[in-house]
């Protein structure tokens, strides 16, 4: 069977067409979030096969797999990789009205030029088809990025990361830039048992000797000024909730030192700790201009079987139900009064917070740069057609969707750029519906710029990236 997507596809009126084909299709791509490993950008990785290019690392494929009764030998087993594409092929006729259906089939048009539905009568085919374009160099990460217009890529790297292969791809002239992002989790999670240990790496990494509060923070704004000498503009932040306790410096000290002299920790203190470590961690990032990008809300590694057996980013994570707005709105305030507050993108995995980013975004505008605090892209669960466009109509009933600064992977997969294509379509259909519908003028100059900025432009300015990093 032929593949269902054409050149309209999600496209339901001229409109949505005209600003689609001519104003959206051919801008250029920032993707400013994403879980690409670096390494193999770095070393411009070339794939074996489809199975180890497509499915290695996808949670997304996983949780699909095992919903339709897979085994996990064909999953993130010891099955051979021909075998775990073959139970993939088997999987996606189940997948209609789940968004790896539309995923799947615009990743095999846009990599590959295969225009048939995979199903397991075709699959060998496919397989074999891929996998000799794979072989050759214009399947290399480095290629497949160049194939996709793709401008800007950000990582997401640990504070302990010597990033070696970030300078590596700027040594060699790469024209995309691939740029760190700076992930201090593993600074954050003082409750974890090998918090010490890794306090000491850090202690290594600086030269530092940290015995306390000052040197910790000192140590941190030193690991911040190497990753912003790499080019780093972002941080991130995965979060069930804001830290917001309240806290002294003393009372941080404390508990610091609690932890390095193999002292227990309650979770009140841990959450007092991270509340202040946040407050300097966004005053250290706004010191710099950087953005900080919190992603609020998912309880993560719920299985406890399959995190044992596999680790995690098993695929075993969901939509949580913390409280997110005051100790979020307390968090932005008080680096808020104290002119501190660094650029911030707010995302949410629950969509009933929706209305809740958005609007506590709106408290903290102001100054510059437009749109200084954002509600950010449909997240994870929620970054599907459903809810890219609840995300969208919130932020334009609530705020300025002109300032919005646009999609993101949020991937480990090389071959996931088409969900920007996704996402224009989609941003471009609601534009044209609104036409159609004579709630808009047929302004297509004005809106098609507001299109353009919303794909690439604001996104540009709002990092302000920096050029020929080394």
């Amino acid at each position: 069977m032929k593949n269902f997507i054409d050149e309209d596809f999600l496209l339901e009126t001229e409109a949505a067409k005209r600003l689609y084909h001519e104003y959206a299709k051919d801008m250029p791509i920032i993707d400013y979030h994403c879980h690409l490993p670096v390494e193999d950008i770095a070393n411009d990785r070339k794939f074996k096969n489809l199975t180890e290019l497509w499915i290695e690392g996808d949670h997304y494929k996983w949780r699909a797999m095992r919903a339709l009764g897979i085994e996990e030998k064909y999953i993130t087993g010891d099955s051979i990789d021909e075998e775990k594409f073959e139970k993939w092929a088997e999987t996606i006729p189940y997948t209609l009205r789940n968004p790896l259906y539309h995923w799947t089939h615009l990743e095999l048009q846009r990599y590959f030029g295969i225009n048939d539905i995979l199903s397991p009568s075709n699959a060998k085919k496919i397989y074999q088809q891929c996998n000799s374009m794979i072989s050759t160099p214009a399947y290399s990460t480095r290629n497949l990025l160049r194939k996709m217009n793709v401008k800007v890529v950000c990582t997401t790297d640990d504070p302990a990361d010597d990033l070696h292969h970030h300078r590596k791809i700027a040594e060699d002239n790469f024209e995309v830039q691939i740029l760190p992002t700076f992930r201090p989790d593993n600074l954050l999670n003082i409750e974890k048992t090998g918090f010490k240990d890794y306090i000491n790496v850090i202690s290594e990494k600086t030269g530092i000797d940290i015995t306390g509060l000052n040197s910790f923070l000192k140590a941190v704004e030193n690991r911040i000024g190497h990753f912003h000498d790499h080019g780093c503009r972002l941080s991130d932040h995965g979060l069930e909730c804001a830290c917001a306790e309240d806290f002294t410096d003393e009372k941080l000290n404390e508990i610091l030192q609690k932890k390095l002299n193999n002292e227990e920790i309650d979770p009140s203190e841990a959450m007092i700790y991270k509340s202040g470590l946040m407050f300097y961690l966004g005053k250290f990032y706004a010191a710099r201009n950087w953005a900080m990008q919190l992603h609020l809300g998912p309880i993560r590694d719920t299985n406890s079987r399959m995190l044992a057996k596999i680790g995690a980013n098993a695929g075993v994570d969901s939509i949580g139900d913390f409280q997110q707005a005051k100790p979020l709105a307390k968090f932005l305030d008080s680096l808020d009064k104290e002119n501190s507050l660094p650029k911030t993108i707010l995302y949410n995995v629950n969509p009933a917070e929706n209305e809740i980013m958005a609007t506590m975004a709106g408290n903290f505008m102001g100054d510059t740069p437009k749109g200084k605090v954002q509600h950010g892209s449909a997240w994870w669960f929620l970054d599907q057609k459903e809810g890219i466009e609840k995300q969208l109509n919130t932020i334009s009933n609530m705020g300025l969707l002109s300032c919005f600064v646009g999609m993101l992977t949020d991937s480990r997969s090389f071959l996931s750029v088409p969900r920007h294509e996704y996402f224009r379509r989609i941003l471009c259909n609601l534009f044209g519906n609104d036409i159609e519908k004579k709630e808009l003028p047929e302004d297509y100059e004005w809106i098609g710029k507001i299109i353009q900025d919303i794909c690439y432009h604001n996104a540009k300015e709002f990092f302000e990236f920096p050029e020929n990093v080394q």
